[in-house]
């Protein structure tokens, strides 16, 4: 089954759970795909980030994705092995064969250490052999470190930053180029011994390190030692979209590049965390993920906001319903045949008609129908499928959101999932009120706010533009109406054809007789 998301976010670490976090607190539905194995998992402790020093990688991780799931976001343990674009919604392939498909993309898949390939340094990272003295240095503190060097610059840079918090460093030279006059100088500012030679191994006694071993059998003692790794980004996934990483400008690895907001070359994907900031510790990659979630969060209010004014454009509903294609099923809504079961026949106002499925049931059932779209095409199209059956009604053409009938004129009024933001959507239904005898019927149905927890559900999850019973009601006046108000289940399909659980919001009312 194809889950469908506004964002999904891949990676779990801390750039992905704080974007996902960010998201979901914004009410967009957000799925994060994890395999659960951080980079920093070998690492006793993650520290540097504020009110949660000295906390497990794991356990950082596990607080992260509850509060994900405490405003409704979905975690999923699995590796995104595949991305791709059709029609701007995007399709992420999982390893367990599942997938999601998701409007935007956040890619926070982090980087992969790539470790100098000397005996010991592999089995011994994270705990005794480290890269970095803000994550590491208090910890190892007094101790007597030694850099090997793998990268000039860096190696330099290392020795000189563990020398404030270690007893001693020991500047291994291994296979860097030779120094600089001003790299010697520096470091024997600091008192930091020079050793050259290419290192071999490293002694490990117990569970310690002992020593550094080089290939002429000299061991010098310490009991931690520095690497520069080589960082390169975990971003296979992103192939498929056709983003590759570049070289970093320090020459430290590769990365995938983006603007300040975490936005790649392609429209719609973002990163943050080490995928794109190879030097980003863990504060720094939750703020990332932080900074990309409110920037795809804009960008898809900016989408939805186009969304919106085209669905409410009769120019955008000429196109569907000239197609050719059928747009809806066919079928009458089923309320509009509960309600006028219970019904002598009158007359009766269908808005927002459509194809005229509503209208045509009705006029077959004896009802005097008036049919108001503001789409000619479906107007059109509806008149032809009545002729076909035989019956009359009236088609109306008119924009439904100014438009304004004759007063108390309809046996029944019928306002079948016409969805509008509530200010025109209030005015509207104060109008169509009006048009309602005494005696009569006002049936309006729409899509409950339920339906945004259908994770399947491939409709806009726009919440202003959803309603409960209830709140459709306080556009009447109670002394004037006898109101009944429900959330309706029903079921439905996906665009997949999986049976799923609609929930529709329901409001009859009957205008009470004068007097």
């Amino acid at each position: 089954m194809t889950q469908k998301f506004d964002v999904a976010v891949l990676g779990g670490g801390a750039a992905g759970l704080s974007g996902a976090l960010t998201l979901g607190r914004a009410r967009r539905s957000v799925a994060v795909v994890d395999a659960g194995s951080p980079r920093n998992a070998p690492s006793a402790a993650v520290h540097g980030f504020l009110s949660r020093d000295g906390i497990s990688p794991r356990e950082l991780a596990r607080i992260g994705r509850a509060e994900v799931e405490r405003y409704g976001g979905l975690v999923l343990k699995a590796t995104a092995v595949e991305a791709r674009r059709d029609d701007n919604v995007f399709t992420v392939v999982l390893d367990d064969g599942r997938s999601v498909t998701a409007r935007r993309l956040l890619v926070t898949t982090g980087l992969a250490d790539e470790l100098p390939g000397i005996p010991g340094v592999a089995e011994r990272w994270g705990r005794d052999v480290v890269h970095c003295p803000h994550c590491h240095g208090w910890e190892l503190r007094d101790q007597p470190v030694g850099v090997i060097a793998t990268h000039p610059q860096w190696a330099v840079r290392q020795a000189l930053m563990f020398r404030q918090l270690a007893s001693e460093v020991t500047f291994f030279q291994h296979t860097a180029p030779a120094l600089t006059e001003q790299q010697v100088a520096q470091l024997a500012a600091w008192g930091i011994g020079v050793v050259d030679g290419t290192v071999d191994s490293l002694d490990v006694t117990g569970d310690r390190i002992t020593g550094v071993r080089l290939a002429d059998g000299t061991v010098a003692a310490c009991s931690v030692v520095v690497v520069a790794p080589r960082l390169a980004a975990n971003s296979g996934v992103l192939t498929g979209l056709g983003i590759e990483p570049v070289p970093n400008p320090m020459g430290i690895g590769e990365a995938i590049a983006a603007d300040p907001t975490g936005l790649t070359e392609v429209p719609g994907v973002w990163v943050a965390g080490n995928v794109t900031d190879l030097g980003a510790q863990v504060m720094a990659s939750a703020a990332g993920g932080a900074a990309a979630a409110t920037a795809i969060n804009a960008d898809l209010v900016a989408e939805d906001t186009r969304l919106i004014d085209r669905l409410m454009s009769g120019d955008y509903w000429e196109e569907q319903y000239g197609s050719g294609k059928r747009v809806w099923s066919g079928k009458p809504n089923p309320q509009v045949v509960v309600t006028a079961a219970g019904l002598p026949p009158g007359t009766a106002l269908d808005v927002g008609s459509g194809e005229g499925a509503d209208s045509i049931w009705l006029a077959s059932r004896g009802w005097k129908v008036t049919a108001v779209d503001m789409a000619q095409a479906g107007l059109d199209r509806a008149a032809q499928s009545a002729a076909e059956v035989g019956v009359d009604v009236t088609w109306q053409q008119a924009d439904i959101t100014e438009w304004d009938p004759a007063p108390a004129q309809y046996d029944l009024v019928s306002v079948q999932f016409l969805q509008l933001p509530r200010p025109a959507r209030d005015a509207l239904y104060r109008r169509l009120a009006e048009a309602v005898r005494p005696g009569g019927t006002l049936l309006i149905v729409g899509h409950h706010p339920a339906d945004l927890e259908v994770k399947t559900l491939h409709r806009p999850r726009l919440r202003h533009l959803m309603f409960t019973a209830e709140e459709v009601a306080t556009a009447l006046d109670p002394s004037a109406w006898d109101i009944t108000t429900t959330a309706q289940e029903r079921p439905g399909t996906d665009s997949d054809g999986h049976q799923i659980t609609l929930t529709d919001a329901v409001l009859r009312a009957v205008r009470r007789e004068a007097g």
